[in-house]
């Protein structure tokens, strides 16, 4: 049950404990965490926010940058410019509002949406995890609006979701 903050230019922090957080607003710099029900923040530019636990989230407002989670029923949110959130965990999502970004999410149950400029990828997987579909749309092609949420159904197709 512990934290690990940084404010620091061409830094980090890092945080393995249960129930915790790690975060960083850094410049050129990352937030990195791997404990389970937990999150890692970073608002700085050129960087990265990356959280592994399970029930956890990975957030980052920065330009050119990445939030990144693989944990199962968690979230990856990127708000910075050409950057990239992504998720494989089961029944989770990723999110992206920044132009020229790409949301990816490719476990069981995963749904991801992205803004005007923005690109989503997705995964369709049957109950055992295995990769059925797979497939990538930017926004304002093939039927993806911006902001809306997307799932792959059975078929493979793009379907709006909440």
């Amino acid at each position: 049950q512990s934290a690990a903050t940084n404010t620091g230019y061409r830094s980090a922090a890092t945080n393995t404990g249960y129930q915790s957080a790690a975060t960083n607003t850094g410049y050129q710099s990352a937030a990195t965490n791997t404990g389970y029900r937990s999150a890692a923040t970073n608002t700085g530019d050129r960087s990265a926010a990356t959280n592994t636990g399970y029930q956890s989230a990975a957030t980052n407002t920065g330009d050119w940058s990445a939030a990144t989670n693989t944990g199962d029923r968690s979230a990856a949110t990127n708000t910075g410019d050409r950057s990239a959130a992504t998720n494989t965990g089961d029944r989770s999502a990723a999110e992206v509002s920044g132009s020229q970004s790409v949301a990816a999410s490719l476990g069981i149950e995963g749904k991801a949406r992205a803004s005007e400029g923005g690109a989503i990828v997705l995964c369709y997987r049957d109950e055992d995890g295995e990769l059925i579909h797979i497939r990538a749309s930017k926004v304002g092609e093939d039927g993806i609006m911006p902001d809306i949420w997307y799932q792959l159904n059975e078929d493979g197709e793009f379907v709006e979701c909440e």
